[in-house]
């Protein structure tokens, strides 16, 4: 960990690992005092490969032989689906994940953000649809739902929708999405000529959905015949409780990565001690060294609530600095499509809430700033994930302000985790890995 100039005493280099109960000395350990306004350290990243590219793709850049998507007998086309998109090689939660479910297992997956978790259920989805599909299944209104996709936002909904519809294309397979913010009528549209193979859903959605559109008899039966794929990066205490609900717990395998509620050793994360009017300057200031000096890219800039949304967003067009703004309480028309707009770099930076934090493809993002601290740890993991993710850019950086002496009690507890190389406290679960 580094620290600024004056406190240069309490750095410490990267290998420097602080004893299970060993007390070390805190950068953070006055930052509830005033006079702390200025102060910062950084986590420096450890390693400049993520956690989770396997060994044979380190290799690769070695000329060496590396193992590709034909080594876990996916059919043909869908490795040439992939080599379309320039994916050859699979991550390692890939490889851990891919061949249990194709084996017809329940699986829970337990890896970090952007370890390519996507791939790991819907390959698999995909191909057995493939391999089991029947000329007479799909002739016209004969279509049934095969699998359901359950996420929590109308963005991730429409991203995983659109990875399945890439994996679809050659065997004709329907995929169709149903998201938060619209009425029945707009959701009986989407079954209006037939149901498709892969529904990607919503919470709320789904369950408009099921009363108004799907009859009940292609529901009955789901929990005792249907095969459960619980996916996340993070899984706190209560998981196993949930899951007992719908399902024998020891009918399923966990996958869970060796990183889980791990901070990244391969992004740079710094702390900065700051004044709340001070913020949109220091933000500006960061936003100016990203496209001056680093090169460029996007940016994603987390706030807590709609209203900081809104109001960053009309102080940052008063400095004339573009960008757009996503947050849960805009009309769907106008949500609709701002976060792809951004991912395909029509505008570099994106001011939004934590639900743009949740599994969207942000490979294009080099910087996360934390305008507003975020809430938990669980918040901060997801939130510093869209940056140093599989396929995406290798030197993303999170820049957190803190402001408040909760934030500072947070960034505290953070600071030993990083100290001690353990899990963040407070995201200990009960999942275990079984394989």
């Amino acid at each position: 960990l580094a620290n600024d100039a004056w406190r240069h005493v309490l750095n410490q280099s990267a290998g420097y690992v602080v004893g299970k109960f060993e007390q070390p000395t805190l950068c953070s350990s006055g930052w509830k005092h005033n006079k702390s306004f200025g102060d910062y350290f950084t986590i420096n990243n450890i390693k400049t490969v993520a956690p989770y590219v396997t060994e044979t793709q380190k290799e690769d850049t070695e000329q060496k032989s590396s193992v590709t998507f034909n080594n876990l007998h996916i059919c043909k086309e869908l490795v040439e689906a992939l080599d379309r998109i320039n994916i050859i090689h699979p991550t390692t939660v890939q490889l851990q994940t891919i061949p249990k479910v194709m084996k017809g297992h329940n699986i829970l997956c337990a890896a970090e953000t952007g370890s390519g978790k996507t791939l790991s259920y819907l390959l698999p989805i995909v191909n057995r649809l493939q391999a089991e599909k029947k000329p007479h299944m799909y002739t016209e209104n004969s279509r049934k739902i095969h699998t359901l996709v359950l996420v929590p936002s109308r963005e991730l909904a429409e991203q995983v929708a659109a990875v399945s519809r890439t994996l679809c294309a050659p065997f004709g397979l329907l995929t169709r999405t149903v998201g938060g913010g619209r009425g029945v009528g707009h959701i009986k549209m989407v079954f209006k000529r037939n149901h498709p193979d892969i529904l990607v859903a919503t919470p709320g959605a789904l369950v408009k959905a099921l009363f108004s559109t799907i009859e009940p008899k292609q529901t009955r039966g789901l929990v005792h015949k249907a095969q459960l794929l619980v996916v996340g990066a993070t899984f706190p205490g209560g998981v196993g409780e949930v899951l007992k609900q719908v399902t024998d717990l020891g009918s399923i395998v966990v996958i869970k990565s060796k990183m889980l509620h791990f901070l990244m050793p391969h992004v740079k994360q710094t702390f900065l001690k700051v004044k709340g009017a001070d913020k949109i300057l220091e933000l500006n200031q960061a936003l100016k060294l990203l496209q001056h000096e680093k090169g460029g890219g996007g940016a994603l800039v987390f706030c807590n609530k709609s209203a900081t949304v809104n109001w960053l967003g009309h102080s940052l067009d008063e400095m004339g600095v573009q960008h757009a703004r996503l947050q849960g309480e805009m009309p769907a028309a106008v949500r609709s499509g701002i976060f792809h707009s951004f991912q395909k770099g029509a505008v570099d930076v994106l001011i939004c809430t934590d639900i743009a934090s949740r599994g969207l493809d942000t490979s294009r993002v080099r910087l996360v700033v934390n305008y507003d601290f975020p809430e938990s740890h669980t918040d901060y993991i997801h939130r510093a994930g869209r940056v140093g993710r599989a396929g995406g850019v290798e030197d993303g950086e999170v820049l957190s302000f803190v402001t408040h002496p909760w934030d500072v009690e947070l960034v505290q507890k953070i600071e030993i985790a990083a100290r001690r190389r353990t899990s963040l406290p407070g995201m200990e679960s009960e999942i275990h890995d079984q394989t």
